[in-house]
């Protein structure tokens, strides 16, 4: 296939979106490198903490009118934002691919969930709505109204840099709050394309900002008083002990989305040509670098004495690394490929790091990525292939720990049972999902798994914009979560009114 053409000319100057203009930042300059091809695509500031309070200021300056502004005003601005990104819809794809290195089909799939969350906030006239009731005592009604709060900090991930801060943003302008996003500095071009076009939907200054930058950024944001909020999703390590224990320590509300470690448990009766289908999406797509990306594939032989079992295993095995083998791997603007490269050098070093601890600790390597081969005609230095390990046990480190790369664990569970328990001694609780023909198994799985978000045959269990994105355990700290009803809850305060009238 032809190469799509790239919407990225040249190398692009990043500022910082700050009340409506866009500035300059006095912080250092890194570059954006495309992984595909190693170019550098953009050049992005690492702003100051100075830089975050210019923002704070602005947003706070924004705050009184915007709150005044009717609910249905402000859903008339997300509505023209909605029709801005439809209409930028190929352009804002492909802008993934080259600062992300994800296929275009990914990028296509993450503008569109995106997109869907601008659009379930364009409800926000209903999803704000209180209640009440008339004659709490002879006389005496009372309400409920939901009110916005202030000034919210959006920290993004780089794996889905379109996508992620999309769960946060349009629920917490639609409500009334006005918002700074600290893009990833690895890939911040997508925010900035938002911003561009919130600005053009008619989102007035000061309401929707945007500061590059790192650490100073993070902590700028959980230490300045106006902030009311947090929203972060990333590593764990950093979820819980920078950003949940500084919001703590500042009394802000908060949302962390932290690491996972998902397992994929097929059963026997499993319809095993659907499931092996799915599963190549689950753990190679966007080249495993998902929170809601399967680890471990765990072959459950309930029911199956040991000739069966060993039978169905090695047909679950022969199947998955054929699947496995066959995936095309290159630049993710040839819309042939099916995977591209890990997000750049270092991270495709610690997946590697990985692997050679698999070997180390006894699995057994049968597919190894290391052994690079693409098809489109660009640099290997951040591409690996599909990784298939076996004979891995739950005591492994690449069995316990987060990869975020192209790797897949297969491990034996002669039961149900023991599978559950794999699954709820791990750490983490992002997601788990399960492969069988038996609603039996289905709703035991869904029951008793410790686990945020769960798929019963469905290899991706993302929630949709109007339903919340679910996480337990290690992987999630907070009590409210990103999206649908849980986000109006957390970007509003409950007022409660008890009225009467002489």
């Amino acid at each position: 296939m032809a190469l799509l053409e790239e919407p990225i000319k040249g190398i692009l100057s990043l500022k910082n979106y700050i009340d409506g203009e866009w500035n300059e930042s006095s912080g250092k300059i890194l570059d954006v490198v495309n992984p595909a091809t190693m170019k550098v695509i953009a050049r992005v500031p690492i702003s100051t903490k100075d830089e975050v309070n210019t923002a704070v200021e602005a947003a706070n300056e924004a705050f009184p009118e915007w709150r005044n502004t009717p609910p249905l005003a402000r859903a008339r601005c997300l509505f023209r934002l909605k029709e801005l990104m439809e209409e930028h819809f190929e352009e804002l794809s492909r802008i993934q691919t080259m600062e992300h290195g994800k296929t275009i089909d990914d990028s296509r799939g993450e503008t569109r969930r995106g997109i869907e969350n601008v659009e379930v906030a364009t409800g926000i006239p209903s999803l704000m709505t209180g209640y009440n009731l008339e004659d709490i005592s002879s006389g005496i009604d009372e309400y409920v109204i939901h009110q916005p709060i202030g000034l919210f900090g959006i920290i993004g991930p780089f794996n889905f840099p379109f996508m992620v801060p999309l769960w946060f943003a349009p629920y917490a302008v639609a409500t009334g709050n006005c918002i700074i996003i600290k893009p990833s500095s690895e890939d911040p071009i997508s925010q900035i394309k938002i911003a561009e076009l919130a600005e053009e939907a008619g989102i007035p200054p000061g309401v929707w900002n945007i500061v590059n930058g790192g650490r100073d950024v993070v902590s700028g944001l959980i230490n300045n008083p106006e902030i009311n909020g947090v929203c972060f999703v990333g590593s764990t390590p950093v979820g819980r002990d920078v950003v949940y224990k500084g919001c703590g320590e500042t009394g802000k509300r908060v949302i962390v989305q932290g690491g996972a470690k998902n397992f994929s448990l097929i059963m026997p009766d499993a319809i095993l040509e659907k499931t092996i289908t799915a599963c190549m999406t689950s753990f190679y797509g966007n080249t495993g670098q998902r929170c809601l990306a399967a680890e471990n594939l765990v072959v459950v032989g309930e029911g199956l004495n040991d000739q069966e079992y060993d039978s169905f295993y090695n047909k679950v095995v022969d199947n998955f690394i054929d699947a496995a083998s066959k995936i095309r791997v290159g630049y993710g603007l040839d819309d042939s490929v099916q995977m591209g490269p890990l997000r750049d050098v270092e991270k495709k070093n610690k997946v590697i790091d990985f692997i050679e601890k698999g070997v180390q600790e006894g699995a057994k390597l049968i597919l190894d990525g290391r052994d690079v081969k693409i098809v489109t005609n660009n640099p290997i230095d951040c591409f690996l292939n599909p990784t298939v390990f076996e004979d891995v046990t739950p005591d492994m480190t690449i069995a316990n720990e987060e990869i975020f790369g192209p790797v897949a664990n297969i491990i034996k569970a002669r039961d149900f049972d023991e599978a559950i328990k794999m699954i709820n001694n791990n750490r983490y609780g992002n997601s788990a999902t399960i492969f069988t023909s038996s609603g039996r198994w289905a709703r035991e799985f869904q029951y008793n798994v410790l686990c945020g978000n769960i798929g019963i045959n469905v290899g991706i269990p993302a929630p949709m914009a109007f339903f919340p994105f679910g996480g337990m355990k290690d992987s999630f700290f907070g009590t409210l979560h990103g999206q649908g009803r849980d986000a109006i809850r957390f970007f509003t305060d409950t007022k409660v009114v008890i009225q009467r009238w002489f």
